[in-house]
């Protein structure tokens, strides 16, 4: 058994955690499935590989300035991050210990009712965020039963989590369609949950036609028409916020940043807002790239082992769709979650930390989401969404993990609120129940799931095979990657660890 666990947590450390290794076998596999030619196995393995490396590269370097952006904010305003007697760190090297091996089962779970439900046509396949959600559910169940047995953590949780695995991406295709015009794959990603408020909140509130407001076909006065370039406002935008946040800011908090950089601090912050518009380029181009080799590579998979399937992907695979829209979420989700910032400071409620990360890739999420429905007018709605998710889910998330790991709170994506809430709200009314609590939790998940996809496949709806009209005035998708049969092109056009830099 012990023999076993460390097979299965190597696997999951090696594999799941690491995005490039996962998607290289993934590619290598589909391709090898497909009797392609060796020279195309290596090219299409390698490039797909690279894709991935470039995408994390682009990351990696404008999260590096939003981490900084986040702690000049919350000097600017005065504020102090609040404090945990229990660490995240102290939980995994505890009963968090467990998650790699949560993982592990979990996706194995995921593949065989993926495999025997026709209507499961996704597989999840966004590694890093496969090992943060098993570390929220994992939390959730030791808060609500603090002695639960190591076994009974795993097996429960594998269940947990691979049914959120195999329903994410279903209950968010028929938004994901229209926003990209294909199915050609589907999106894996923490903040469905804003992609549903976003697209049908749009949807419901009438905020607009997404073919007359549309984000990308704004009107723009000539002299500030240079906005149109995702890189320009990117750059001008989030270097006004930076210096203005360093004019505010302690000195010796602006100091602790720079890390010893000579550069005067409005230099420096002109520097790190140039290197965030240099992070969105790197992160697009690695997207395209990626996306060029991985869907038609899968095309093995989904013939010949899981069939009818696509994969479910990160959730920069949209952003080249809007990248105006991108940028309206951002800002806006921003704008609401400073705004409640300084609400819930001058209450005394609770002393927000302004999460610029999951500000970035939620209100991003929600800005493409919203604009696919509602133009510009979604988007800012998506945005705003997602700011007080972020907000309010910070707020009371930070109590419910006080004996764990609170800083779930501050690094959460609006579906681990949702998810996390579920498990802590149906753990604390079975709690009576004693042992067998966790047991009927996982059951009755299982069986609610095996209900939705036999449902739906009885209903015989094509829950990935026609696509959903794309939104008014989208033309057919430039960005999209070539189809399933295509031979993978050479060049593309123009897991995340637990410090998260790979988020989204």
């Amino acid at each position: 058994m012990e023999l076993l666990q460390d097979i299965l947590t190597g696997i999951a450390n090696n594999i799941f955690n690491q995005v490039p290794i996962l998607i290289g076998l993934i590619a290598l596999a589909g391709l090898l499935l497909q009797r392609k030619p060796f020279e195309t196995v290596v090219a299409g393995t390698v490039r797909a590989v690279v894709g991935v490396v470039i995408l994390t590269l682009g990351v990696e370097i404008f999260v590096g300035g939003l981490v900084a952006f986040q702690a000049i904010v919350a000097s600017a305003v005065g504020l102090e991050p609040p404090t945990a007697t229990s660490t995240l760190n102290d939980f995994l090297a505890g009963a968090g210990s467990a998650v790699p091996l949560i993982i592990a089962v979990g996706f194995g779970i995921h593949l065989l009712l993926v495999r025997v439900f026709p209507a499961a046509r996704y597989v999840y396949l966004t590694g890093h965020l496969m090992f943060w959600m098993s570390i929220v559910i994992a939390a959730s169940l030791v808060e609500v039963f603090a002695d639960v047995p190591r076994t009974t953590l795993i097996v429960v949780g594998a269940v947990l989590i691979a049914c959120y695995w195999t329903l994410q991406p279903l209950w968010v295709a028929p938004l994901m369609r229209r926003l990209m015009g294909h199915d050609q794959f589907g999106l894996g990603h923490t903040t469905s949950t804003v992609a549903l408020l976003a697209g049908y909140g749009s949807r419901a509130l009438r905020l607009g036609d997404a073919r007359t407001h549309d984000s990308e076909k704004l009107t723009l006065p000539r002299q500030i028409s240079f906005f149109k370039d995702i890189n320009v406002s990117t750059a001008v935008i989030i270097s006004v916020i930076m210096i203005a946040a360093i004019a505010f800011a302690s000195p010796a908090v602006v100091e602790e940043q720079m890390a010893g950089s000579e550069l005067l601090p409005w230099a420096w912050g002109l520097t790190q807002a140039l290197r965030f518009a240099a992070g969105i380029a790197i992160l697009l181009f690695g997207v395209r790239m990626f996306l060029a080799e991985i869907v038609p590579a899968f095309k093995g998979i989904s013939d010949k082992v899981l069939p009818g399937t696509k994969p479910a992907l990160d959730i920069p695979v949209v952003f080249p769709k809007a990248p105006t829209a991108v940028m309206i979420g951002f800002l806006s989700s921003t704008v609401v979650f400073l705004v409640c910032m300084g609400v819930f400071a001058a209450t005394g409620w609770f002393v927000l930390v302004p999460p610029m990360i999951m500000l970035f890739f939620g209100g991003g999420c929600g800005g493409v989401f919203g604009n696919a429905v509602a133009g510009w007018r979604g988007a800012v709605f998506g945005g705003v969404v997602n700011g007080i998710l972020l907000a309010f889910g910070q707020w009371i998330s930070w109590g419910l993990y006080d004996r764990t790991a609170p800083e779930l709170a501050t690094l959460a994506d609006p579906d681990w609120f949702a998810v996390g809430w579920l498990v802590l709200g149906a753990g604390n009314v079975l709690a009576p129940l004693g042992a067998a609590a966790p047991w009927i939790i996982a059951g009755a998940t299982l069986v609610v799931t095996v209900a939705v996809l036999v449902v739906l496949s009885r209903r015989g709806e094509p829950v990935t095979s026609s696509p959903a009209p794309a939104p008014a005035g989208a033309d057919a998708p430039a960005d999209a990657p070539a189809p399933a049969d295509a031979p993978a092109r050479s060049e593309a056009p123009s897991s995340r660890p637990p410090s998260r830099p790979g988020k989204e």
